[in-house]
């Protein structure tokens, strides 16, 4: 078989494969969300992701319903959107993590399209705000996609024991994992506090370690000047023999 022959049946199955690549991936290019921490009770940034229109129609504006349970978000600037936050009030006064008294909260983030966005382009969105304390849970932002021509909602929320996967118009949404307890600045405040307590409770007792270490201080400081007078004579030696073989050579006829 020659190498042209074999290279012609090649490019059918190749050819094949990308039509049903190309057939398959709309279906799964939904509006998501993706966060810089899951974790419960972490400030995290969310961001939205819109990577094609309404069957093909641009995109003139993207409004994220908020959860309940997230009580304020702060938007990120988009320079080809105006954006307009939506404020409603609590039946209830609630408390934040920071213990103030919340009255209201923001329900919607809506960001207009200056112009539209073109359905073969994608654009992301920005909300930074406190994960609830609610391990397990997840946590699902309903977005409203209008286009020049119709719109889509991303809207459905899997009910449990329904794969998430089956959903035709799934919310953007993410699970919200345990709390990490590590790497926050209050474990690194109180591990600081605990060696500086710990330093000064040994130096304070008269303890060997700390008399030894201040004893050795000195030796190692002669030992290290001393080498450097033998280094810095040892250079001398070595300039001066370069010299002398230097004079020797040009007084040689």
């Amino acid at each position: 078989m020659s190498h042209r022959t074999l290279a012609r049946l090649c490019v059918l199955p190749a050819a094949t494969a990308a039509i049903a690549l190309s057939l398959v991936a709309p279906a799964s290019a939904h509006v998501g969300a993706t966060v810089s921490d899951a974790s419960a009770g972490a400030y995290t940034i969310a961001t939205f992701s819109v990577p094609h229109g309404c069957e093909a129609s641009p995109t003139t504006k993207i409004e994220i319903q908020i959860p309940e349970s997230v009580l304020s978000v702060t938007p990120t600037r988009n320079p080809y959107y105006d954006l307009e936050a939506t404020i409603e009030q609590l039946d209830e006064p609630l408390t934040d993590g920071h213990g103030n008294e919340v009255t209201e909260r923001t329900s919607s983030i809506v960001y207009t399209a200056d112009t539209p966005l073109p359905d073969g382009q994608r654009d992301t969105f920005e909300l930074s705000f406190q994960v609830p304390d609610a391990a397990g849970e997840t946590l699902a932002f309903p977005t409203i996609q209008t286009c020049e021509k119709g719109s889509t909602d991303w809207t459905q929320v899997a009910a449990e024991g329904q794969d998430a996967d089956e959903l035709e118009s799934p919310a953007p949404s993410f699970e919200i994992l345990p709390a990490s307890g590590e790497g926050g600045h209050g474990d690194e405040a109180e591990e600081s506090a605990e060696q500086t307590s710990e330093e000064s409770t040994d130096a304070g007792s008269g303890s060997a370690p700390a008399t030894e270490d201040a004893a050795a201080a000195p030796a190692e400081d002669d030992s290290s000047a001393a080498l450097g007078w033998v280094g810095l004579g040892a250079g001398l030696l070595g300039l001066l023999a370069g010299g002398i073989a230097l004079a020797r050579t040009r007084s040689t006829p």
